[in-house]
């Protein structure tokens, strides 16, 4: 008995003091026997399609498709880290596959933060669609909250570069924290307009996923589409998407897409836009997005960070120069091209930190080019 009562003024306490988020934490994460967000958790959530179109573009398999075996360090590092897919895309073909058991070509899982990437691209999309001016443009132009002090410095290419001064704490353990709030709260768009900047914008990385969140709030207003819808006509149909996907919102009715994680798809269509970005914005011979674009979000923008573009991260691991979506379990669209090559990772776990990235990162690459020379 004093135990339920214990549990009641928890939960009256956290009503109280607007943590109430919390308890859709706890039924997502602790009652279905995880510590942490999880790559299936999307059934948990209200989400929007992501339609795709009626002409899917399949994908060309290579002349080698699948005739080398995984080295035994890959076959290792697989193992050990839960990965559910592995894909080596070589001159835009289909080299290698596999998936773990009960995954396949059309298994959706999270794509967690490579949705930064994504939301970048819509970003390009709506410059190139004449929605929003340039990289320069103040957000203060679309939320209007944001168009003073500070704020009213921060252009959208600040958010996209996460150089914004964004007054947010990247933690993902405390469940009291900002980025645990953006994860579970219904009512995204208050919680972001409640934030303010403290730090001069434009001026140096710092990696926060509060700063993409707000973008996609400029381009949802900007465009006066859902994001998901966007996505739709400006991505998945045109690029030939073979699956729907799903995009997490923070609550059924008006819904706001979490634009800095939480895309729902499989390998192969999160593969594509590693196709359309080393590919300088052309997919299956369309001008998706504009070369100048694509060629300036995935270089660096800081000459003293050689991490962070616009919503890419950096490498230059075996002396390549690569930009590489990334999620935070690991999940990984690594384009190299001066080689012609993609490289796709989707799982459960990532390994230590090691630099700006994970040991089993480089592992990934390292062993893609060991099987590679295989073949040679």
């Amino acid at each position: 008995m004093g135990l339920v009562v214990l549990l009641l003024l928890c939960v009256v306490l956290l009503y109280i003091f607007d943590y109430d988020y919390i308890l859709k934490g706890v039924r997502v994460v602790y009652m279905t026997g995880h510590t942490t967000a999880y790559i299936d958790d999307y059934t948990y959530f209200d989400n929007h399609t992501i339609k795709k179109g009626d002409n899917p573009i399949p994908w060309k398999l290579h002349t080698e498709y699948n005739t080398v075996s995984p080295t035994e360090r890959l076959n290792e590092v697989n193992e050990a880290m839960g990965t559910v897919a592995f894909m080596i895309i070589k001159n835009d073909s289909i080299w290698y596959e596999k998936y773990a058991e009960g995954y396949g070509t059309e298994s959706k899982t999270n794509s967690f933060s490579m949705a930064k990437s994504i939301t970048t691209a819509l970003l390009g999309k709506a410059i190139m669609d004449g929605y929003v001016k340039s990289l320069n443009q103040p957000i203060g132009d679309f939320i209007p909250e944001f168009s003073e002090g500070l704020a009213a410095k921060v252009t959208v290419g600040d958010l996209s570069s996460m150089s914004s001064g964004l007054n947010w704490t990247e933690h993902y353990t405390s469940p009291f924290s900002i980025t645990a709030r953006a994860y579970y709260d219904p009512d995204l768009r208050e919680v972001m307009k409640g934030l303010n900047f403290v730090g001069e914008p434009g001026r140096e990385f710092e990696y926060l996923s509060g700063n993409t969140q707000l973008l996609g709030m400029v381009i949802e207003k900007a465009t006066s589409r859902t994001l998901s819808k966007y996505l739709s006509e400006s991505f998945w149909k045109p690029m030939g998407m073979e699956q729907d996907a799903l995009w997490q919102v923070d609550s059924e009715e008006n819904g706001m897409e979490k634009s800095y994680c939480c895309i729902a798809s499989n390998a192969r269509d999160f593969a594509r836009f590693g196709v359309l970005f080393k590919n300088n914005g052309k997919f299956a011979g369309k001008q998706i997005l504009p070369e100048e674009f694509t060629k300036l979000v995935t270089q660096k923008r800081f000459e003293d960070d050689h991490m962070y573009g616009y919503g890419f991260w950096l490498s230059n691991h075996l002396d390549k120069e690569i930009f590489v979506m990334r999620g935070i379990l690991g999940q990984y669209v690594i384009s190299i091209p001066q080689d012609d090559l993609i490289i796709v990772r989707l799982g459960h776990h990532r390994g230590a930190p090691q630099g700006s990235f994970s040991k089993d990162f480089f592992i990934y690459i390292e062993e893609a080019y060991k099987m590679l020379e295989n073949a040679s």
